[in-house]
């Protein structure tokens, strides 16, 4: 029996996903080897990164003029690949802060130009919130905005997509492909892989074939997306296996509907989830409803002296990586593409149960 996983990354792939790659692993479509075993070169290779392409494109509708490259490194290294692209012809950008992640591609940032911190947390009646756009104070002549869209740890997300004047950058890493997008507003989006794309090791990164020639001259050529665009993501060898786990992910996800239909289950467990710790006087969920995460929920117990007994016995019942990270604490549940509503259904009923026998 296969557990519900709610770890935050790398995270649950779903179980078709797994089952063919597992009965491809030693022979792939009959060429006696497996596809980690293939050149990057080769034609049957080069056909398999096509298609994953082609598929993540149908996917999110990316317009003709944005290169989709499958780059590695983690989300963590385009906070710096992202500076050293963009801040050749102008040095100056706008960082919203919002929480962790988007604290931590600002400091990297830092390293390589002259950096705004626009801060844009707050709170409203108790619980995290974002500031209105009217109150962010950007600057006329940044390079670009960049913004963590969804705090994977803090379980805070934006409601709409920000109307900036200069390039809009976004890491999208916790809710890629979770629902609908429209990639015209964006100059640049990246995300790692290992939450709803496929399993870590891989990092997508969407750029607008205009902000090709921002580079700074000093910049690496492994990370100068120019060059990635021109040698189709291959400027050395790529991560291979986890190309082709993504462009699975990618197959599984049309045949389920596309976004437009994985978009209806996940706020289908959002609802329910949310639902439930909103009418408890148990759990509290710390995030104001316009900004809670649609991917990562946090929630705390009203007697934090039964968290280690809730996190043992969610275990016995076959529910996984329910903790809190561990600048914050509490528990987080993380609902991505590939977790089941029957898996939220059963975390819920556990929820209910720990009440009952501990509350």
């Amino acid at each position: 029996m296969r557990a519900y996983n709610f770890c935050a990354g790398p995270a649950a792939l779903p179980t078709a996903v797994l089952e063919k790659a597992q009965r491809e692993l030693l022979d792939w479509q009959g060429k006696g080897v497996s596809i980690m075993e293939m050149s990057h070169r080769s034609s049957d290779y080069v056909a398999v990164s096509a298609k994953a392409e082609a598929d993540l494109r149908k996917l999110m509708n990316i317009p003709e003029n944005y290169k989709v490259l499958f780059l590695q490194g983690g989300a963590s290294l385009q906070f710096s690949a992202i500076p050293l692209n963009l801040l050749g012809k102008n040095n100056k950008a706008d960082y919203i802060h919002t929480g962790i992640w988007s604290e931590k591609a600002l400091k990297e940032a830092q390293r390589y130009g002259d950096i705004h911190t626009v801060e844009a947390a707050t709170q409203i009646d108790g619980k995290f919130a974002i500031k209105p756009e009217q109150e962010w104070n950007l600057s006329a002549d940044a390079a670009y905005v960049h913004y963590a869209e969804n705090e994977t740890i803090g379980g805070i997300q934006f409601k709409d997509i920000p109307n900036v004047q200069a390039p809009l950058v976004s890491d999208l890493s916790s809710s890629i492909l979770s629902a609908p997008l429209d990639v015209s507003k964006f100059g640049l989006i990246y995300a790692g892989a290992q939450k709803n794309i496929g399993p870590a090791g891989l990092t997508i990164v969407i750029v607008r074939e205009d902000l090709l020639d921002q580079a700074k001259p000093e910049i690496p050529s492994i990370l100068k997306y120019s060059a990635q665009a021109k040698n189709d993501s291959m400027v050395n060898t790529p991560a291979t296996y986890a190309w082709y786990l993504a462009g699975l992910v990618f197959e599984w996800l049309l045949e389920q509907g596309g976004v437009d239909a994985i978009h209806k289950i996940n706020l289908a467990k959002a609802e329910l989830l949310y639902g439930y710790i909103d009418a408890s006087d148990f759990y509290n969920n710390p995030i104001a409803v316009p900004n809670r995460s649609l991917m990562n929920v946090p929630f705390t117990l009203a007697n934090a002296d039964l968290e280690k007994l809730f996190l043992k016995e969610a275990e016995e019942h076959h529910l996984l990586n329910l903790a809190g990270h561990r600048s914050v604490g509490g528990m987080r549940a993380s609902i991505y593409n590939a977790v089941p509503l029957e898996g939220v259904q059963a975390l819920v009923d556990f929820m209910d149960g720990f009440v009952k026998r501990h509350g």
